[in-house]
């Protein structure tokens, strides 16, 4: 062996060492293959395990915790119980709609209000503490944030859930690394892997989860970063069926096959779709950064959730986070004009909501309006070529919105099929659509959901 590759091979050391010391006659070392690296600066331990194991049981159970305060407070405020929170609000009456949305505002305001006046300089922003900072986050303030957040959702505010089990699977995190005196780096990756867990834990994805955390929280795919996000988010997905379903999120979604409208649709579409997120996600960070703060903020959420909640009195669609929204178009409902105006408003409230003051998700909203304008481009398609349901056009338009959106083309890929338990049949499409969708939002402008939300330094 040459000085050069004696060097080189003690550069790539692994660590932690294997229990077989003597390399294959080759020589070659396991580390040549790029994902198979060694620990780094973050060491595996079994201090660390341990933390990671308990953080995905706290991420489960917090999950299971935040979705009974939504669910209750649907119950309140329109009788929900079962099936379609989207059925419910349609039940009742255009009053009691924009009733129960300007309470929620003003019981929203004032509690955030509270809440960032007596926690003021504490984190709970679980983005900006993992890419610009220590990854240490309040858990007083990110529960109260949390807890506030899904009952605005119950009453039918226009953001997302995840936003509450990801912050409160981060706090989890960033609480056990300080009991198990875990180094910077160990605590870093505990509370990205409780933010991808919490994820997969409302929305029984844990293959999503981990995805999530690889590829949008940490932005690696090497095994020592894999690993522990598989294991936590498989702890937290599990351990939150004390509570939640086992089954799909979206149930009852066809079997779609593969056609060839579909297949060109979705080159052709994935620009559109790509551009169409692109000025999404410049909207969300313009809102972001002018974004309601201080006193005001005790009305501005009244203000935003009554425009919604007369809006809704025509469109009950735009309630909650759009995951009914979503459900209606990948099973097929809606005709042009419904999906279109879906389309343009449903980004229109949500960034309304998060203008007040609101702290929410943009996940499901996101997808959602990848389902409607799916929705909307496939049946202008069929009007020249038929041939595909309106439900697989919007299976395709929501992978790629959200795909581009979130600048993760796997997690949206991943996710998608394990919300619906469908579309392996028309994965080729959904990955060209997705693919193309990603590269525009990326050449355009860059930013993503995530990132266009992150405060001035």
């Amino acid at each position: 062996m040459t000085q050069a590759r004696r060097e080189a091979a003690l550069a790539r050391q692994r660590v932690p060492a294997p229990l077989l010391k003597r390399r294959l006659p080759s020589g070659r070392g396991a580390m040549e293959q790029p994902n198979v690296t060694g620990d780094g600066d973050v060491a595996l331990t079994p201090a660390f395990w341990a933390a990671l194991i308990l953080t995905g049981v706290a991420t489960g159970l917090f999950g299971d915790l935040m979705m009974v305060f939504l669910f209750n407070t649907a119950h309140i405020a329109f009788s929900y119980h079962l099936g379609s929170f989207q059925s419910a609000v349609e039940r009742v009456s255009g009053i009691h709609r924009v009733a129960a949305l300007a309470i929620g505002g003003a019981i929203g305001g004032v509690l955030w209000y509270l809440t960032r006046k007596f926690t003021k300089g504490e984190k709970s922003e679980i983005d900006d503490v993992l890419w610009a900072g220590d990854g240490r986050l309040s858990f007083r303030r990110s529960l109260a944030t949390s807890v506030i957040s899904e009952i605005a959702i119950g009453t039918g505010a226009s953001i997302g859930r995840e936003a509450a089990p990801k912050l409160m699977g981060g706090a989890s995190g960033s609480v056990l690394a300080g009991w198990f005196k875990l180094t910077p780096g160990q605590r870093r990756l505990l509370v990205a892997c409780g933010g991808g867990a919490g994820l997969a834990a409302v929305y029984n994805v844990p293959l999503g989860g981990a995805l999530f955390t690889a590829e949008i929280m940490i932005g690696s795919m090497t095994l020592p970063v894999v690993l522990p996000a598989i294991v936590c988010s498989y702890v937290a997905t599990t351990t939150a069926w004390l509570y939640l379903p086992e089954h799909s999120t979206y149930v009852g979604i066809p079997t779609y096959h593969l056609t060839d409208p579909l297949f060109v649709w979705s080159i052709l579409a994935g620009p559109v779709i790509g551009m169409f997120a692109a000025g999404y996600i410049r909207l969300i960070g313009v809102i972001s950064h002018h974004r309601a703060s201080g006193r005001i903020t005790l009305v501005t959420p009244l203000i935003a959730f009554t425009i919604l909640g007369v809006i809704g009195i025509r469109y009950p669609q735009l309630f909650g986070n759009g995951k009914d929204m979503a459900h209606f178009i990948f099973l097929g409902g809606g005709g042009l004009l419904l999906l279109g105006a879906l389309a343009i408003l449903k980004p229109l409230v949500t960034t309304m909501c998060l203008s007040s003051g609101a702290s929410g998700g943009l996940f499901t909203p996101v997808l959602s309006t990848g389902a409607a304008l799916g929705g909307v481009l496939g049946l202008a398609w069929s009007m020249l070529w038929p041939g595909s349901p309106v439900g697989a056009y919007a299976m395709v338009g929501a992978a790629a919105m959200i795909g581009s959106g979130m600048q993760a083309p796997l997690s949206a890929l991943a996710l998608v099929l394990e919300l619906t338990h469908s579309g392996f049949q028309i994965m080729v499409p959904m990955m060209a659509a997705t693919t193309i969708a990603t590269w525009v939002v990326r050449y355009v402008d860059g930013y993503s959901i995530y990132s266009a939300r992150l405060q001035g330094e």
